[in-house]
């Protein structure tokens, strides 16, 4: 009987030993793995945020420059690339380029860009939004307003699938 009662006594001993381990080296498990995965999409994040900035950036040296062909790097080379302006909605990266020229044919219309951003907000790992402002100084006048775009991911690029400038 002692023997049963000593067996029975260790036996509680042990489980309750595991049992007050287990929540805790559960949880330290948990808390690795959150902190490991939540540390790989910040990084990821942080990579394509500085990306996105990278490219409004060398636009507005492409801009500055007068060159528009290079300012279009970095929107999609697609038709189905959607630019809204005031003048309505324009289909395709070449009807985009052709009306950037009509309307900024010369460095005098173009004249010197600024881009404010207000948001840069990741939706997917694919899609990211952004909200800016966006001047223009010239000698024909200063004009400005604002944009919303959206970047997404096309083989390994990030590029502007969709401008709504007004």
């Amino acid at each position: 009987m002692k023997s049963r009662i000593t067996r029975l006594f260790i036996f509680q001993q042990v489980t309750n030993c595991h049992m007050k381990h287990i929540p805790f080296k559960a949880m330290i498990c948990l808390l690795v793995l959150f902190l490991m995965n939540s540390t790989s999409d910040v990084h990821a994040q942080s990579s394509a945020e500085r990306t996105i900035r990278t490219i409004l950036d060398q636009q507005t040296a492409s801009w500055n420059r007068g060159d528009l062909e290079a300012f279009m790097s970095g929107y999609w080379k697609s038709d189905s690339l959607m630019y809204i302006g005031k003048s309505g909605v324009t289909y395709g990266y070449d009807r985009t380029l052709d009306s950037y020229r009509r309307n900024y044919g010369d460095t005098a219309r173009m004249g010197k860009l600024k881009f404010d951003l207000v948001q840069v907000k990741r939706l997917s790992h694919r899609y990211y939004y952004v909200v800016g402002k966006w001047s223009l100084k010239r000698s024909a006048g200063d004009v400005g307003g604002h944009y919303t775009l959206i970047f997404k991911k096309i083989k390994g690029a990030w590029v502007i699938v969709s401008d709504h400038s007004s």
